[in-house]
């Protein structure tokens, strides 16, 4: 259980850092938040790949870690788009 949350903790910073990394053109999203929005998109992932059932499989679950980096993308891509709808006046 311990070694599962720091592998979330890490990887989740890691799909943070990378959705924060691909965003176009100025980023208004402070890393800290892309970080915690990939630790979030981590367990989302998880659930939603367990739902569809291919949250566990032999080897490296190839499906379930896309999903998850396709969750953390959507999400720093959204708090973006509100940090930036707010901020336009």
């Amino acid at each position: 259980m311990i070694v599962a949350t720091i592998l979330i903790l890490v990887v989740g910073a890691v799909f943070g850092v990378l959705a924060y990394l691909v965003m176009p053109g100025r980023r208004n999203v402070p890393i800290w938040a892309a970080i915690l929005i990939g630790v979030v998109a981590m367990v989302l992932g998880s659930l939603l790949a367990n739902l569809f059932g291919v949250g566990d499989t032999d080897g490296v679950d190839w499906v379930e870690l896309l999903i998850q980096l396709v969750l953390a993308v959507v999400g720093v891509a959204a708090v973006a788009g509100l940090r930036r709808s707010r901020h336009v006046t």
